[in-house]
C-alpha cells in the first residue's frame, strides 16, 4: 500500500508542476499577444511605409543631412523593417503550426 501511495504522490507532484508551470506560460502568452494585437495597425503601417515614395524620401532627405541630428531613423535603415516583417512572418507561420498542433492532440 505504501509503494503505491509514494507513486501516487509522486505523479500528483509531477502533475501539479506541469499545471502551474503551464499556466503560467499561458498567462505570458497571452499577455504578449494582447501586446502583439496592440500594434498590428503599427507593424501595417510599417509595411505600408517601407519602400514606398515617402520612404526613399526620407531616406534620400537624411543621406542629404537635411533631417535632425537628433532623430532616431532607425526605420530608414535598410534592415529594421524588412527584419521585423520577416520576424512577423515568422511567428505568424509558427503560430499556425501550433495552432494545428493543438488542433490535432
Amino acid at each position: 500500500m505504501m509503494k503505491r501511495n509514494n507513486q501516487q504522490t509522486a505523479r500528483i507532484r509531477k502533475m501539479e508542476r506541469c499545471l502551474v508551470s503551464a499556466s503560467a506560460a499561458v498567462k505570458r502568452l497571452e499577455a504578449a499577444l494582447d501586446r502583439y494585437e496592440s500594434v498590428r495597425q503599427a507593424i501595417a503601417a510599417l509595411d505600408e511605409y517601407y519602400g514606398s515614395d515617402l520612404w526613399r524620401q526620407d531616406l534620400a532627405d537624411d543621406e542629404a543631412g537635411l533631417l535632425p541630428e537628433n532623430l532616431k531613423r532607425g526605420v530608414l535603415s535598410q534592415d529594421a523593417i524588412w527584419n521585423l516583417l520577416a520576424d512577423v512572418h515568422t511567428l505568424t507561420t509558427r503560430l499556425r503550426t501550433l495552432t494545428t498542433q493543438s488542433e490535432k492532440q
